[in-house]
């Protein structure tokens, strides 16, 4: 099932781990093993979560990488789509009628 909107992965790290737990954006860096930085770009979406940092995100967190690359995935195609959308229709509708023809 295809979510509307879906949040960018960063969100959820932030909401998740930051919110009421006085971490820090530098110490939880550090026990990711990568700059701040990199993190805070992560953060506030401005980038996208890689694989290796789902393994991190999943080590630290206890959860999946998968499960961060989902997220990913989901955000990304709902971008894209949006981004895309009448082009992408064009391209359908195109592809169609040279195949009834």
């Amino acid at each position: 099932m295809q979510m509307h909107n879906p949040p960018h992965p960063g969100e959820v790290l932030r909401d998740g781990v930051f919110r009421d737990t006085g971490i820090t954006v530098t110490d939880f860096a550090g026990r990711l093993g990568i700059t701040r930085v990199a993190l805070s770009r992560v953060l506030n979406g401005h980038a996208a979560i890689s694989a290796e940092m789902a393994v991190r995100l999943g080590a630290l967190l206890g959860g999946s990488a998968e499960s961060w690359l989902t997220m990913q995935a989901n955000y990304d195609l709902w971008q894209a789509r949006r981004k895309l959308g009448r082009q992408v229709s064009r391209i359908a509708r195109s592809a169609l009628n040279r195949e009834i023809a």
